[in-house]
Order: structure tokens, then C-alpha cells, then sequence
């Protein structure tokens, strides 16, 4: 498995993530005291995909700037 194919597995595990953290933060929102740091729950995998697809977004342009 080469580096291109790791990051977009890694995407798409933490699209997973995220669409589960925000499931949680809903159903924590109903509830009657909601915790604060279940808001906070679904930031780290929403900061970790967009690194992970910026890099995605930049490889064609990168690949016409390598090969000129």
C-alpha cells in the first residue's frame, strides 16, 4: 500500500468518525444536562479530514508542478 492509498483509507475511516461523533452529539444534545466536551467530540476527526483531504486536494496539482 503506497503512502496516496494510506491517507485515503485514513479519510475515509474518519469520515466514519465524524459522522458518528456527530450522531453522539446530537442524541447528548437532547439530553436534559447536555456535557460540554461531547460539543468538542467531533472536532479532532473534523481538524484530521481536512488535513487528509487538502492533501488529497493539492496531489494532481502537485504531480503537474513535478512534471512540468
Amino acid at each position: 500500500m503506497n503512502w496516496n492509498q494510506l491517507i485515503r483509507q485514513i479519510h475515509r475511516w474518519l469520515s466514519i468518525a465524524f459522522t458518528v461523533a456527530v450522531i453522539v452529539n446530537i442524541v447528548a444534545m437532547t439530553q436534559v444536562t447536555p456535557a460540554v466536551w461531547v460539543g468538542l467530540l467531533a472536532l479532532l476527526p473534523l481538524v484530521l479530514l481536512l488535513l487528509t483531504g487538502l492533501y488529497m486536494f493539492v496531489l494532481p496539482y502537485a504531480a503537474k508542478w513535478r512534471n512540468g
